[in-house]
């Protein structure tokens, strides 16, 4: 976001789990930032304030991506109690210019200044420098978004994706969507192929296939908030078969979601994989289950073998895209108005 010489914005990246605050300079890059849990936080205008306490400053303008649809200056945060709007941020803050977007399209806006440092290719594919990009990205939730290549451009369209009916794809998760559809009325792919979704599968095969869990697993789950990061590590470090089944069907399940993006989105420019959960779950996504799922759709694998996957590595990209985001539209103001 230009705001002249040496001026600074507001920037953030809001999610159910945690939310980064950061000053962004005016040549787009994150100056400082600070990391807060979101739960611990009754909202947005809370952070805000210990944030400029700690790091004071007179902000010209804030943009702000948020984990949940944007509609007219609002957003209800899909994993929170929250509501942010532009105008109540302004009128606290008496920040002058407030934007919103949705955080995987602020994801997205970054992806065109990611560098090969950023990114860890689990395929490389044929990339078509003019083909849509497909952004799939596993946090507390499950954010969809799609880039299209312009002329020297791009455009960038948010998606709630993540909601669709989730379509088993052999009898494990045949059983998975029944086991679930007794207790949610709709059973989307982010009920499975999220931080929230992971616990769902855990007890699926405890509860209805009775995998037992080994004691000291047993009780760091019981311990922990969320277990979701108890989960994970426990699969990482193979000492609980039952969380290694968790996370490797949810590799599959998410490799196979991945692929009904890239064909909707026909993303011959790649698919990236953003959001917290797939750095950290690498070494399941370089096994053969993630891919063979993404590959499997039929008469069109030979088309999935050539589309890129890449994970994205950078952790500050949502904010580089809300950056980036906010600029672009600032740009088409001042060409609307010459």
């Amino acid at each position: 976001m230009s705001t002249g010489s040496g001026s600074r914005a507001l920037g953030g990246d809001i999610g159910g789990t945690k939310t980064t605050i950061a000053w962004i300079g005016s040549d787009g890059r994150v100056t400082a930032s600070e990391t807060y849990p979101s739960r611990s936080f009754a909202n947005l205008d809370s952070i805000l304030r210990e944030f400029l306490n700690t790091r004071p400053g007179d902000p010209e303008a804030a943009v702000f991506a948020v984990a949940g649809p944007v509609a007219e200056g609002r957003s209800h945060v899909t994993n929170l109690p929250w509501t942010i709007s532009v105008e109540a941020v302004q009128a606290a803050f008496d920040i002058p210019r407030v934007l919103l977007l949705n955080d995987i399209e602020a994801l997205a806006w970054a992806i065109p200044r990611l560098g090969a440092q950023d990114l860890f290719t689990l395929q490389a594919g044929d990339p078509s420098k003019k083909g849509p990009i497909a952004v799939l990205a596993p946090g507390t939730g499950l954010g969809q978004a799609l880039l299209m290549p312009l002329e020297g451009d791009v455009r960038v369209f948010a998606s709630e994706g993540g909601h669709a009916d989730f379509a088993p794809t052999d009898e494990i998760q045949r059983a998975l969507l029944d086991f679930l559809a007794r207790e949610y009325d709709h059973v989307s792919y982010e009920r499975i192929a999220s931080g929230s979704g992971l616990p769902n599968i855990y007890r699926f095969f405890r509860d209805e296939r009775g995998v037992r869990e080994e004691p000291t697993t047993e009780r760091s789950l019981l311990a922990a908030d969320d277990p979701t990061p108890a989960i994970i590590e426990a699969a990482l470090e193979e000492t609980s078969p039952l969380c290694m089944q968790t996370v490797e069907l949810f590799v599959s399940v998410l490799g196979a979601e991945a692929g009904n993006l890239a064909l909707k989105a026909l993303a011959t420019g790649g698919v990236y994989l953003g959001g917290g959960l797939p750095p950290r779950l690498l070494p399941f996504l370089k096994e053969a289950p993630f891919l063979d799922a993404f590959r499997q759709k039929g008469r069109f694998k030979s088309l999935m073998q050539s589309i890129p996957v890449h994970v994205i590595l950078q952790p500050q990209a949502a904010l580089l895209g809300a950056a980036r985001f906010a600029r672009t539209q600032q740009q088409e103001e001042i060409r609307r108005e010459s």
